[in-house]
């Protein structure tokens, strides 16, 4: 059997058609879909970038890799220490490791490594092929790679190909000339004037009034698809700017499809597994923040998670609350591995084949590069725990009603005391159990407030206040400049 893991990143789930999705911008990933199993409920257990990656690919979650920021101490994965070996156990049994002790011969296709310096990641490759332009890259900056590696290699047996398609992601830069241009479709209907105009007027920095923040990179005139909307006053500016992100969806489906043509040609489709999935999604109007993934919430720890397997009866649709780490071990134990011991992520394979029940009670998703919150998933419910706001002044717990409150504009948490109760209590059982099966003493959360709160926000807490004395929002400061004392909730 072969394998493909489309890692297409920033991508919302909900913004695809098989996710139902208004806007047509995913026709190629809808007709894996029609033909796999999507899970509906499958999170990174934590975001952004980073720390999901670590975690999808060593099986650990954060709080165990140690990896939950973006810089300083918690970019980079602890060292094993004295009980390290010859080869370090926790890399050595990550994802590619053990599928390549499966006889998979394991290709990347990726500026992951590179862009944020995570060397760990190259552990347990054969062949890794870097683009060079640090997550800049476009589709057609990737195709290259994956095509010739796969007219070379393509109709061999038993090998793992992950492809990195970028183009989600800020700032939105496919050719001005592309379309579709979604410039007739209306956009999601949960966003008004009147939602912006409280958004605008509310007292949160960074946000609506700072969407055009790309001028350092330089873009060129044909890249500029968002470059003109530097802050969003109405919901023709909203819509100019849903359009940027819906495009660069339908452009990363575009190359998706080209890869799954030349598949078909080869012969291969049929004994192909072909997931497709992302690192997380991104905040557009949520809580305040648009086109950037600052918040342990569903909106942007909810990833889409599509898995074709060739041969398998597996229902249309699965919804139970699910790791993307625990796909990850799924995927291990369908090719008669072992998942190990001291993972996080957790097999489904057996449950999905006898037609079992399965899924987690709750889960556990953490933020800590723009904020330090970590929420909880249960039921219809998403409890949010504030630990450090970052820029933004969130309130220390916020409660919102998944199925009723999908965007999360009314928090439920003076309403429902008896769920934020429920939320706080599982969050402390997940926090007691995941101390007591790591083996470092120190929750690595703590150590970001420490080194002066989310990476993205001290690192650029100059340049904000210096932005802010430009505008009309000069009374902000005060508030930015007092951040470092927001009180510090205790876990316990």
């Amino acid at each position: 059997m072969r394998i493909i893991y489309f890692d297409i990143d920033t991508l919302r789930a909900d913004h695809l058609g098989c996710y139902g999705y208004h806007r047509n911008t995913s026709p190629n990933i809808d007709k894996i879909a029609e033909e796999g199993s999507i899970f509906t409920n499958c999170y990174a257990s934590d975001a952004p970038c980073l720390p999901s990656r670590a975690s999808l690919f060593t099986g650990r979650f954060g709080i165990h890799t140690g990896i939950v920021g973006h810089g300083g101490t918690t970019a980079d994965m602890r060292l094993t220490g004295r009980e390290r070996g010859f080869d370090d156990k926790y890399l050595k049994n990550n994802w590619i490791g053990i599928l390549r002790r499966a006889k998979y011969y394991t290709v990347s296709i990726s500026p992951f490594a590179e862009r944020h310096s995570a060397f760990w990641f190259c552990s347990g490759w054969n062949e890794m092929y870097n683009p060079g332009k640090e997550g800049l890259e476009i589709a057609d900056d990737i195709l290259p790679y994956a095509k010739k590696w796969l007219e070379g290699n393509g109709e061999k047996d038993n090998w793992f190909l992950h492809i990195n398609f970028w183009d989600p992601h800020t700032p939105y830069r496919t050719h001005l000339s592309y379309e579709p241009s979604f410039e007739n479709d209306p956009p999601p209907s949960w966003i008004t004037e009147k939602i912006i105009k409280e958004i605008r007027n509310s007292d949160v920095p960074d946000s609506i009034r700072d969407t055009g923040d790309f001028d350092k990179l330089k873009l060129t005139q044909f890249f500029k698809r968002i470059q003109n909307i530097p802050k969003i006053e109405n919901l023709d500016d909203f819509t100019s700017w849903i359009n940027g992100y819906d495009v660069e969806i339908r452009y990363a489906d575009d190359a998706v499809g080209k890869i799954i043509e030349q598949i078909k040609c080869l012969g291969i489709y049929d004994d192909t597994l072909i997931i497709i999935s992302s690192d997380h999604g991104e905040n557009q109007g949520e809580l305040q923040v648009f086109g950037d993934h600052a918040t342990a919430c569903h909106i942007v720890n909810r990833i889409p998670m599509i898995v074709k397997w060739p041969k398998k009866k597996w229902k249309k649709q699965y919804n139970s609350l699910l790791y993307a780490s625990d796909i990850a071990a799924t995927i291990i134990e369908g090719v008669r591995k072992e998942v190990p011991e001291f993972w996080d992520g957790k097999s489904i394979y057996k449950e999905i084949e006898n037609g079992e029940e399965f899924g987690r009670k709750y889960l556990v998703i953490s933020q800590n590069a723009w904020t330090c919150q970590r929420a909880v998933r249960f039921g219809n419910w998403t409890l949010i725990r504030t630990y450090h706001p970052g820029l933004r002044n969130y309130p220390k717990i916020m409660l919102y009603d998944f199925e009723k409150d999908f965007h999360m504009t009314n928090n439920l948490v003076g309403k429902r005391p008896d769920i934020v109760g429920k939320g706080l209590q599982f969050l402390d059982e997940w926090y007691v159990q995941m101390m007591k099966t790591s083996p470092f003493p120190k929750d690595p959360m703590w150590t970001v407030i420490e080194e002066g709160g989310p990476f993205h926000t001290s690192e650029r807490l100059n340049t904000y206040i210096k932005r802010t004395k430009r505008s009309d929002r000069e009374e902000l400061i005060k508030f930015v400049q007092k951040r470092d004392e927001f009180e510090k909730i205790k876990l316990l």
